[in-house]
């Protein structure tokens, strides 16, 4: 196993539940400590704080929870803290008051200058070898070319601490992504070749970021297109895979030359990993190829599902994947410091998808999708298609 490349960690959240009663004198926020079982009554816990449970009413509709695991008496046992908002019954509305109370309360944050900022590159669907309705190798090589250049001008402009590079998945065509003869009619490279010029345009991209951020990552994830099949099902370990493959010849190369890179892939049985990019619990961006869901919409369900398996992109706050073909930012539910949790569906690169164009009547153009992400701020959906 080379030095610079390792088997993602396994990323996890702490519980960070405070219990206590916020109040203004007319509105407030509660978070009670653990229970055992369902609670959907709260007069006791608010008669405890000195409240009168009959003067109080809790708004249903802001009712969250936090579940962790616990030992007690010998056993693991589920425990379940509640965060709800309430109010008086009877308050009284002072518009001027309340006005003049959140003037003096709210101090707006003074915009400052970015911190240490990540600079996340979706490398996705590129499906080397594909002969399809935006033409063959020349048209693809030329679209590579130019992504290569915008995404070298953003860097230039953005001046990022680091870059996580993610290969997405799908990055060769392949010829037994399904139990079809029509891949070896509709590609124009060899397996050979399709690996070793997707392996050639991440080598140079690489090298050239390399130049310009003193901190790369490179992640690679399994995917359909890639993976080990014959016959159109897939045979040995997840990581036996033409996409992970290629990571494990880039890490080779930047050995061999010293090239400040570190490489991650996937433990040899998880089709996904996580990273925690500043190492700080804020920023944990999970990668999947996204063929694990049987369409766009069903990925965020996917993700949802993770968490009761424990799987590696359970805790993620954001979610990237490819396979779709088409950018999609989508904001799904909270992190642990108050933000939003994201899915970022990636563009592809590709020489489109007749079949799906054919059928559906959608199509969507190339791009390479980045966005950035700063250190102890919360990400909001930015992203570039380049």
């Amino acid at each position: 196993m080379l030095e610079n490349l390792e088997p993602a960690k396994r990323v996890t959240v702490k519980n960070d539940v405070r219990p206590g009663i916020e109040f203004d004198g007319t509105e407030g926020t509660a978070t009670t400590p653990g229970y055992l079982g369902e609670k959907t009554n709260f007069d006791d816990y608010l008669r405890e704080a000195g409240f009168d449970p009959s003067e109080i009413e809790v708004t249903s509709d802001s009712i969250r929870t936090s579940r962790w695991q616990q030992q007690k008496d010998g056993e693991l046992v589920w425990l379940t803290s509640y965060r709800f908002h309430f109010r008086r019954k009877t308050a009284v509305v002072n518009l001027p008051l309340l006005l003049a109370e959140a003037k003096r309360r709210v101090k707006p944050k003074p915009i400052t200058s970015p911190g240490n900022r990540a600079l996340v590159v979706l490398w996705s669907d590129l499906q080397v070898g594909k002969v399809d309705h935006r033409g063959g190798l020349t048209e693809f090589v030329d679209r590579v070319e130019v992504m290569q250049s915008r995404l070298l001008a953003l860097v230039k402009r953005e001046k990022p601490n680091r870059v996580v590079f993610v290969d997405c998945g799908d990055t060769v065509e392949g010829f037994d992504n399904k139990a079809s003869a029509n891949q070896l009619q509709s590609n124009d490279l060899s397996i050979m070749d399709q690996v070793d010029l997707a392996t050639t345009y991440a080598w140079q991209t690489l090298k050239q970021l390399v130049t310009l951020v003193p901190d790369v990552t490179y992640l690679s994830v399994g995917s359909n297109h890639c993976q080990w099949r014959v016959n159109g099902q897939q045979v040995g370990k997840k990581t036996d895979d033409w996409g992970v493959f290629i990571g494990r010849q880039l890490a080779r190369l930047a050995s061999e030359q010293e090239l400040p890179i570190r490489f991650i892939e996937p433990q040899a049985h998880d089709e996904s990993l996580c990273l925690d990019v500043f190492g700080d619990g804020v920023h944990r961006l999970g990668v999947v190829h996204g063929h694990q869901a049987s369409n766009a919409n069903a990925v965020a369900d996917w993700w949802r599902k993770q968490a009761f398996g424990r799987q590696p992109v359970a805790d993620a706050s954001v979610l990237v994947h490819g396979h779709f073909h088409h950018l999609r930012v989508t904001e799904l539910g909270s992190t642990t410091t108050g933000g939003s949790r994201f899915l970022v569906g990636a563009a592809t690169m590709d020489n489109g998808s007749n079949w799906w164009r054919t059928s559906s009547g959608e199509d969507s153009q190339p791009g390479l999708v980045c966005f950035a992400l700063e250190e102890g701020v919360d990400f909001t959906g930015t992203v570039w298609k380049l």
